[in-house]
């Protein structure tokens, strides 16, 4: 449907409906590779076609007084409040010193084997993982405490560069993660669930990031060192078991409130918020500037994360008035290959996306536009071994050159002698063995469905 205008004696046409929604497609495209702040290009792109699909008339302006319940429905989510307790308990250990303490401790455990250094990134970082789930957080602070000490010690910059950068990501998949919080959310799937769903393929990808490490250590003894350097001592039990115990102790509050029903996500992650208070006091770390910063943290990413699923709220009202979801799904659904040609091509958009936009626009703007044609191809009982699809995805475009967010974060803290090259060349390896993790997910969807169906059958 379009009108025609007359200008100086020229018939113009008006945009037509029928090809607003894949204008407005092509504008969110060009709003998010410019850089302006994605949130406010998601609701100026939003009113933008709004007026012009209310001026072409096929938007009714009483449509947009949707858009008020939706908004006051997102405010008061009780599951989106897991985010704000999630940021603040990963922003209290990395602020306090836990995680430096307990990376300097795994450092010097398995510093005398081949590779142990960069092992013990490994595990540190899936320990990170099930403590912040920030990825920023926990690259940031291994790139700052790993990264000269395995230099020192003689480890190849790339290889080093790679293990961290790799570890990092884990809390991308491994629970409780602000990923996974977010995904529940938007694909109506239990967050608790997700969690569950995720530990088999997170600890399976810990585990493959591991066994790289030993078995390249051993194959090309330059990537690392048969030891540490001099100067560092083996770890009293007593002193391993006192920096290990705390962050093991916040784990179980968290994820065993969860899994054993006596908590909802939202409430562990108060839980986790509060245990991380009394850990970061115990240890000395708790201070009034200290909780300001973590508090400024928090505030700052949440509302970022609310902004972003505000614009994008508006955003899906009006693509989905002009018919662009509709438009998608007979794209989607009619794709050759059936499940396997819709998982190919939605993976492939999400590893892609994942080069230039953060995990929070992906789940906001790409995945309500999946979910209609996941539902209908998948079946609904799907969506959970999706989600962790997704999660999985995500964490492997965290690591991609040239874009890949993971990347930047450890670029800024690296030494000088670290080059961008360097870092780009060390992360490949790990590209592949997340990729091989994920085909096995795809290809053994019980990694994901077993533990949540035992925990319904108890």
């Amino acid at each position: 449907m379009g009108f025609e205008l007359e200008v100086a004696g020229w018939g113009i046409a008006f945009f037509p409906g029928e090809v607003l929604a894949p204008l407005m497609f092509l504008a969110l495209i060009a709003a998010l590779l410019s850089g302006y702040p994605v949130a406010f290009g998601l609701g100026g792109v939003a009113v933008i076609f709004g007026l012009l699909g209310i001026a072409s008339g096929v938007i009714d302006p009483r449509f947009f007084s949707a858009l008020q319940p939706r908004i006051f429905g997102i405010m008061s989510n009780f599951t989106l409040l897991a985010i704000p307790t999630f940021v603040f308990m990963g922003a209290m250990l990395q602020i306090s010193g836990i995680a430096e303490r307990l990376l300097q401790a795994m450092g010097q455990l398995l510093g005398q084997l081949r590779g142990g250094l960069a092992l013990a990134v490994v595990l540190v970082g899936s320990l990170m993982a099930a403590t912040t789930g920030v990825t920023a957080a926990t690259v940031t602070t291994m790139g700052l405490i790993s990264l000269p000490a395995m230099l020192r010690s003689g480890y190849d910059k790339s290889f080093a560069s790679g293990v961290i950068v790799a570890s990092g990501t884990l809390g991308q998949l491994i629970p409780p993660s602000i990923v996974l919080v977010v995904l529940g959310d938007q694909l109506g799937v239990s967050v608790g669930d997700l969690f569950l769903g995720s530990l088999i393929p997170g600890l399976l990808m810990a585990g493959a990031f591991a066994l790289y490490v030993l078995v390249a250590s051993q194959l090309n003894p330059k990537l690392a060192p048969e030891r540490m350097e001099r100067g560092y001592t083996p770890v009293a039990p007593a002193q391993l078991l006192r920096v290990l115990l705390p962050p093991l102790a916040l784990i179980f509050l968290v994820l065993g409130s969860i899994f054993f029903g006596v908590a909802t996500p939202t409430e562990a992650g108060a839980l986790g918020a509060v245990g991380a208070m009394v850990l970061a006091a115990i240890e000395g770390g708790f201070s009034r500037s200290n909780l300001a910063k973590v508090c400024d943290e928090t505030l700052r990413v949440t509302a970022m994360v609310m902004a972003i699923l505000l614009g994008s709220t508006a955003f899906a009202l009006v693509f989905r008035s002009l018919g662009g979801d509709a438009m998608i799904r007979e794209v989607l659904v009619n794709l050759p290959g059936g499940q396997l040609g819709f998982l190919v091509v939605s993976m492939a958009v999400i590893f892609a996306l994942g080069f230039f936009i953060d995990f929070f626009e992906i789940a906001f703007i790409v995945v309500p536009l999946l979910l209609p044609s996941a539902r209908e191809l998948l079946g609904p009982e799907s969506l959970l071994w999706f989600g962790v699809l997704i999660g999985a995805n995500l964490q492997t475009s965290f690591l991609t050159p040239p874009f890949g967010f993971a990347l930047f974060f450890l670029r800024g803290v690296a030494p000088k002698e670290v080059s961008t090259q360097a870092i780009y060349r060390g992360v490949w390896p790990f590209i592949a063995v997340q990729v091989a993790v994920l085909v096995l997910i795809i290809l053994f969807p019980a990694l994901v469905n077993t533990l949540p169906a035992l925990s319904q059958a108890s």
